[in-house]
């Protein structure tokens, strides 16, 4: 998956029940990773470093129970990611299934391995959204970013077919040093496609990404330009065009309310049916996630299982988060970032000025931003390194 999530893609469903931990609802929509095959090669893709194999992936039935839980518990939205989710076989059924028992269902996809008749029948099955990720704005920049040759051109052929079966279109772009100068041009792209929104998400360091840091990072010129550009889209693109922007937390002041908080707003569902409260939360060591292949259903591991709750609210807390002002607005900001970058994930998140690491985060960035640009491509096999160029 190479998509980096908006901070409000995924809003909170109040509920009470007769559990404590009720208290923090069920997500209006939840991400299922179908899989983590893929024929690109993204090296700031959020899937974890280590990938889980085909053999280990849900099996049909297993999903289609999946989604009739969450329907139960009162999920509205389901969003089909990968990976590639399109590699799976079963997608249609899956899709349909979803329809069947009243989820809104979106597609996040790379697009290059769709054709006419597999969107046709996605759509007939009741898919009611696309999300299509571009590396660059032109093939050169897309093709060699993805690490899969003539893959832009496909996108642009698919985004064409989503507007001309009446579904809406999200383009969703991963923005990094190398393909920030592109992002007037990305904007236009996003408009020659008719998307309704577009997603300009800076890259966040973590998995792949950490690998390929140096490759990536941005100068802080960069991202004072690029706030520039898409202050100025939007206030030219009001009413027509809607675009989310992530900054990269290495230049922030303050820590992002990371996926609105552990275990308060969001969780997803990984290929092997991990239950997860971040897409990046099985890089923490030590935290043992339950799984739906198990006899606990996903309600219980949403409000009582122990991952869930180790950095839930405020009382896991240490100084200076456990005084802070803005300790129920950020939350602390990102448990997995704090493991990266200090090696325990219960430390304030170096992005935040007050933290005893900031310094760390900081001269991080000024290292990396100075890079090679040769990539790791993302693969089964811990990365490739890019070739060389003649």
């Amino acid at each position: 998956m190479d998509e980096i999530l908006a901070q409000d893609e995924f809003a909170l469903v109040t509920r009470k029940g007769d559990s404590a931990k009720a208290d923090y609802g069920i997500p209006l929509a939840v991400l299922v990773e179908l899989t983590h095959r893929c024929p690109l090669q993204c090296p700031y893709c959020s899937n974890p470093v280590e990938l889980e194999a085909s053999g280990k992936e849900l099996t049909t039935e297993e999903w289609l129970r999946v989604i009739d839980e969450l329907a139960e518990i009162g999920v509205l939205q389901i969003h089909f990611s990968g990976g590639e989710p399109t590699v799976r076989k079963d997608l249609v059924q899956l899709v349909q299934r979803a329809h069947d028992v009243g989820l809104y269902s979106n597609l996040i996809t790379s697009a290059v391995m769709l054709s006419r008749e597999k969107l046709q029948a996605l759509a007939d099955a009741g898919l009611n959204h696309v999300q299509i990720s571009v590396q660059g704005a032109n093939a050169a920049m897309a093709d060699r970013v993805g690490g899969f040759k003539n893959g832009h051109a496909k996108k642009l052929e698919v985004a064409a077919w989503v507007h001309e079966m009446g579904l809406p279109l999200t383009v969703n772009a991963v923005m990094h040093r190398q393909n920030l100068p592109q992002l007037p041009e990305i904007i236009d792209l996003a408009l020659q496609l008719r998307a309704q929104r577009l997603e300009v998400a800076n890259v966040q360091y973590y998995g792949w990404a950490l690998k390929n840091r140096a490759a990536l990072m941005p100068t802080r010129d960069q991202m004072d330009t690029a706030t520039a550009i898409v202050e100025s889209a939007r206030s030219q693109l009001h009413g027509i065009m809607e675009i989310d922007y992530v900054i990269p937390d290495y230049y922030a002041e303050r820590p992002k309310q990371c996926m609105g908080g552990w275990g308060r707003q969001f969780f997803n569902i990984s290929p092997a049916g991990k239950v997860l409260p971040c897409h990046a939360a099985e890089s923490i060591t030590g935290l043992e996630f339950d799984s739906v292949r198990g006899n606990k259903s996903i309600r219980w591991i949403w409000d009582n299982s122990e991952a869930f709750n180790a950095y839930r609210g405020t009382g896991w807390m240490p100084e200076p988060c456990q005084s802070c002002a803005f300790k129920e607005v950020d939350f602390g900001g990102c448990r997995c970032q704090a493991f990266a970058l200090t090696g325990k994930a219960g430390n304030t998140d170096p992005a935040c000025s007050k933290s005893p690491h900031h310094k760390r985060i900081f001269e991080a960035a000024l290292e990396s931003a100075g890079g090679s640009d040769s990539f790791i491509y993302r693969n089964f096999s811990g990365g490739t390194p890019e070739p060389e160029k003649a």
